[in-house]
């Protein structure tokens, strides 16, 4: 006896979801703003981040083909989270499945858009595809773990004619539900992008996160804001 049952892709289950047109506001998801999810340095890491408080526990782990993906990667997530919160409130129905042109995402984050530029995006979504996440964040269970890459896939786009019409992605279940759920998610200023320091990045969203309306103000030790940046400096 045979049995011949189609295998059903990911991307068959989905729904596709166009990005919206026009100047959304940056919408950046909180968790990725509170904890070291990302490499700060613009050479590439491949050494894996490991951290640990009382309640929460996190290992990034990259691979030497592409090294760990970067602060400056992470804009493509916000861009994401920024089409989603804005689809969600219109009323329209989001997907994890996204649809764009580099043109697009390039331009919300403040980048050219020459051929290098084109490049180093699609260098970007690699790396955020072969970035592993281990986490116990938004866990029902202290010792339950969700491991993820912040990409499930992508890829590029083209007319029957071979010419390019885009990109599509898959983003993870952790991410889209996080980005859905109104708490987790804050506005940040459009200048964050003029930023081209990793460490200037990161004390940005920490304290955008962290300082928030505080009428006492906010305060961390060094060696735990060390530790919450995953720097190896």
């Amino acid at each position: 006896m045979t049995f011949n049952h189609k295998r059903i892709s990911e991307r068959d289950q989905l729904d596709l979801f166009r990005a919206l047109p026009g100047d959304l506001a940056p919408r950046d998801a909180q968790d990725l703003m509170a904890y070291p999810f990302f490499s700060l340095a613009k050479s590439r890491r491949v050494r894996p981040i490991d951290y640990r408080s009382r309640t929460v526990a996190i290992r990034v782990e990259a691979v030497p083909d592409h090294g760990m993906a970067t602060i400056w990667d992470a804009d493509v997530l916000i861009w994401a989270a920024s089409q989603i919160v804005e689809a969600r409130d219109a009323g329209l129905k989001t997907s994890r499945l996204m649809a764009a042109t580099p043109y697009e995402i390039l331009t919300f984050v403040g980048r050219g858009t020459g051929a290098r530029d084109y490049d180093r995006l699609k260098a970007a979504f690699d790396r955020l595809q072969s970035t592993t996440v281990l986490t116990s964040i938004r866990q029902p269970a202290e010792r339950r773990r969700h491991r993820f890459s912040w990409i499930n896939e992508w890829k590029e786009t083209a007319d029957a004619h071979g010419r390019p019409l885009g990109l599509e992605l898959i983003l993870p279940d952790w991410f889209y539900a996080g980005v859905l759920d109104d708490a987790l998610v804050l506005t940040i200023d459009r200048a964050y992008f003029d930023l081209t320091g990793g460490l200037e990045r990161w004390l940005y969203r920490i304290v955008r996160k962290h300082g928030g309306r505080q009428a006492d103000g906010w305060s961390f030790d060094f060696s735990h804001l060390h530790a919450k940046s995953g720097s190896l400096s």
